[in-house]
């Protein structure tokens, strides 16, 4: 594994899931981790379960904010980052013909123009040599009935990628992640149950035969952190979503 000892990652949506997943292997390996996130108290938590809390830093902000995104960054460490990686997210899903458009832009004002934004604004903090890492999903290329503005979001966060790719380099590299289902509190509002069955039909679908864990998305953020030829890309992490065999309507 990698020695990240001396490298500084900041994870926008750390406190929960795949960020803190993320956080947790990066801390591990020697980084100093900054975790931030909308809710103070959820980024206590997140840093006491580290392990080693007093290595970790906290940001409570909201990403939407721009005041607020560039009030909480005037707050890191002197010396900037070497990695920004961005989970957080707000998902929505409904019927193209009738699902409120308010909530469509919602989703999209934290998803896109949030990482678009404070991709932006983190740019004078992050080293040079260093990486932006975003979070799509597999719905950007193999669509699901009722999640047409979803997919849409992650196509826009994916196309996002390239362009900084290009822009940003070589000082920074640039790629994102794209995840099929994975187990993570995302899914908590959904009644125990019904979510269960669905976690249940969805893996029994794919290659694997499962879903995903936060820890595995968390090893591909890791790889997109640390290989120096790796830009411009979006690493699929779906347990073979994109090959699956669908059932008929």
């Amino acid at each position: 594994m990698h020695d990240l000892s001396g490298r500084r990652a900041l994870f926008v949506g750390g406190s929960s899931g795949m960020g803190l997943a993320a956080a947790r292997l990066f801390h591990k390996l020697g980084a100093e981790v900054i975790l931030a996130g909308r809710s103070a108290s959820r980024l206590d938590a997140a840093r006491q379960s580290l392990g080693d809390a007093g290595s970790a830093a906290t940001l409570a902000f909201d990403i939407t904010d721009d005041d607020a995104v560039n009030e909480a960054l005037s707050h890191l460490p002197a010396g900037g980052i070497d990695h920004l990686v961005i989970t957080a997210a707000s998902v929505t899903h409904g019927p193209f013909a009738s699902q409120p458009v308010t909530e469509l832009r919602a989703m999209f004002d934290t998803k896109f123009w949030g990482a678009y934004g404070l991709a932006r604004a983190a740019l004078p903090s992050l080293r040079d040599g260093g990486s932006i890492i975003l979070l799509s999903g597999v719905l950007s290329r193999r669509p699901g009935i009722n999640c047409a503005a979803l997919g849409a979001a992650c196509a826009a966060i994916e196309a996002l990628t390239r362009g900084l790719a290009l822009e940003l380099g070589p000082r920074l590299r640039v790629n994102c992640i794209a995840p099929g289902m994975v187990r993570t509190e995302l899914h908590d509002r959904i009644p125990l149950a019904r979510r269960e069955a669905m976690f249940q039909t969805t893996g029994s679908s794919l290659p694997v035969g499962r879903i995903g864990r936060p820890e595995e998305i968390a090893q591909a953020v890791l790889l997109a952190a640390t290989s120096g030829y790796m830009t411009g890309h979006v690493l699929d992490m779906d347990g073979g979503h994109m090959v699956r065999q669908y059932a008929t309507r």
